[in-house]
């Protein structure tokens, strides 16, 4: 049997995953002001940090529609498809309704639509994962099991250097904006087990925040040795690197993999973010 992987352009790859992964990537568009852009390999992220930064307007996103991902749905017999959380996005539900189109023409096709109830480096992961278990022969309902246990025990967790998107699209008002600005607070976020984001923390200062984040996996993880974490950046490899290295020091994570984010990850954590998942 064939086998396909199928995710939004939350999901964040380097060079090698894309390489290792049987994947396509259906992409999301960003619009900031009058600038569009179409988050796939083409996409100009420089131009595109440099447009978050220079806006005062809120940046919009459009998800995937459900022909984008009908289109993806075809050249195989068995489709897996992992988007970002239904919490954060309306992706899911195109994802859905795409499998019922497919399906109508093609009644005896496979497909499974997972939640990640994440976003960027935990579709990564999820990736990753269901690979594995294809590798090992595994049939698609037991897949499915296992990969549902697997998103159900993931952490994800994200700290942001600069709260101006969340500003931007309402998420935090201005007057907790300024404040945390002001008084140089990182707020350590992360997912409530459902999908949504809350704030885990907020420390007082960058290397403050990254230390907390360090001990924050040992207090909300086990098992690391049997586990692998994953770390996307928005234009911050160097800070990235070291919390590798600070959790290498640590964690005796099965491994450690590390990635840049495309654009839609980068909407999110805006320039200089890090996001985590293991």
């Amino acid at each position: 049997m064939n086998y396909k992987i199928v995710a939004d352009s939350s999901c964040d790859l380097n060079e090698e995953l894309k390489q290792r992964l049987n994947i396509s990537l259906v992409p999301f568009k960003i619009d900031i002001d009058n600038k569009k852009f179409i988050d796939n390999e083409e996409i100009n992220m420089v131009e595109l940090i440099d447009a978050m930064k220079s806006s005062p307007n809120p940046i919009r996103t459009s998800c995937p529609s459900p022909g984008d991902f009908v289109m993806e749905y075809k050249n195989a017999d068995n489709i897996f498809a992992i988007t970002i959380s239904g919490k954060l996005s309306g992706t899911y539900n195109s994802a859905v309704l795409a499998k019922d189109m497919a399906k109508e023409e093609e009644p005896d096709k496979f497909i499974h639509v997972f939640d990640s109830k994440s976003a960027s480096v935990g579709e990564t992961l999820i990736a990753m994962k269901i690979q594995e278990l294809i590798e090992k022969k595994l049939n698609n309902f037991e897949i499915v099991e296992k990969v549902e246990k697997y998103i159900n025990g993931m952490k994800t967790y994200f700290v942001l250097e600069n709260l101006d998107n969340l500003i931007k699209n309402g998420r935090i008002s201005k007057t907790k904006g300024l404040i945390a600005n002001v008084l140089n607070l990182k707020p350590i976020m992360g997912e409530d087990g459902e999908g949504n984001i809350k704030l885990v923390e907020n420390v007082r200062g960058t290397k403050k925040a990254f230390k907390r984040l360090v001990e924050i996996i040992g207090e909300t993880g086990e098992k690391f040795e049997e586990k692998i974490l994953a770390i996307s950046h928005v234009n911050a490899f160097e800070k990235a690197e070291e919390l590798k290295k600070e959790i290498q020091k640590r964690y005796n994570f099965k491994d450690i993999i590390l990635v840049k984010t495309a654009g839609l990850s980068s909407a999110y954590a805006n320039d200089g973010g890090i996001i985590l998942v293991f």
